[in-house]
């Protein structure tokens, strides 16, 4: 698949986006009244920001980027707009960003961090928003990288009081189940991102090379073979080469589904579902090499 970048041919690209999941404009807050007048209904939605939600997520950034080549955070914000929770917003950034002195860092109006995005992906490491401008960028993101149905995402409570969830966010595609299309390179990136919460460094680092080495398929490739082979072949550790080779004689599988479901609203034809209090951070990888 190509990008729609044109310079992700050449230039690496490799960011993380890290979404609050548990609060903000996704928590449910507000009504609908007055429907018995004619014309005359309103709908009140509000957005809750608390200083725990905040600095939680932040200083989960700010420990991520500390693991990552390049040491740097940037916060999503739109206080130039919405002058009471993102203000919070910005005023915790700062103040965690005290606390981490070897950590770069940098706030960014959400619609600059969208052209941001499209325009200079590669000055990028840690990106942490809300849970409205993370979901929007990190399908952003997905894409251009390359696609969304590659990306792989991951659902962490950040204390481990609670189990954490780990899924590609292409969900559960029933629309392609059975005719062996689906490509298995986001569920093989979701259980890096598990081997790596789970502290298993080596595991994580040969699921990532297996990736790498299997992202791409020849445009003459059928898509049988492009979802069923690369799959088997990926947990064989075979070379792309050779996986191709193989894959022209290769039987197709009476069924092959992609696994898990998202609980974003990220799919076509799905529906946003109440968000996952026991889930504190999403977290979606974005990579192109």
């Amino acid at each position: 698949m190509t990008s729609p970048l044109r310079k992700a041919d050449s230039t690496e690209l490799d960011w993380v986006v890290v979404r609050e999941n548990s609060e903000g404009e996704y928590a449910g807050l507000g009504g609908r009244n007055f429907s018995a007048r004619e014309g005359g209904e309103i709908a009140v939605q509000s957005s809750l920001f608390t200083e725990t939600g905040c600095e939680r997520i932040m200083r989960f950034s700010f420990e991520l980027a500390r693991t990552r080549d390049r040491k740097k955070v940037a916060s999503v914000t739109k206080s130039n707009a919405q002058q009471y929770g993102m203000v919070l917003w910005d005023d915790v950034f700062r103040r965690v960003a005290a606390d981490y002195p070897d950590v770069e860092t940098e706030s960014v109006l959400v619609d600059a961090m969208a052209a941001r995005f499209v325009l200079d992906p590669e000055s990028l490491s840690v990106v942490v928003a809300s849970n409205l401008n993370a979901d929007i960028l990190s399908d952003l993101g997905s894409a251009l990288a390359g696609s969304l149905g590659i990306a792989a995402s991951a659902n962490l409570n950040p204390e481990r009081r609670y189990p954490s969830m780990f899924e590609p966010v292409h969900g559960s595609a029933p629309d392609i189940a059975g005719r062996g299309v689906a490509n298995p390179i986001g569920a093989v990136a979701s259980g890096a991102l598990m081997l790596d919460h789970l502290g298993h460094p080596e595991r994580r680092r040969r699921a990532r090379r297996d990736r790498r080495h299997h992202r791409r398929g020849r445009p003459d490739e059928g898509p049988r073979r492009v979802g069923h082979d690369r799959g088997r072949h990926i947990g064989a550790g075979r070379s792309p080469a050779r996986a191709r080779r193989r894959s022209i004689t290769a039987e197709t599988p009476a069924t092959h589904r992609s696994n898990g479901g998202s609980d974003e609203a990220i799919r076509q034809d799905r529906p946003a579902r109440p968000h996952r209090q026991r889930h504190g951070h999403r977290l979606r990888r974005n990579r192109r090499r």
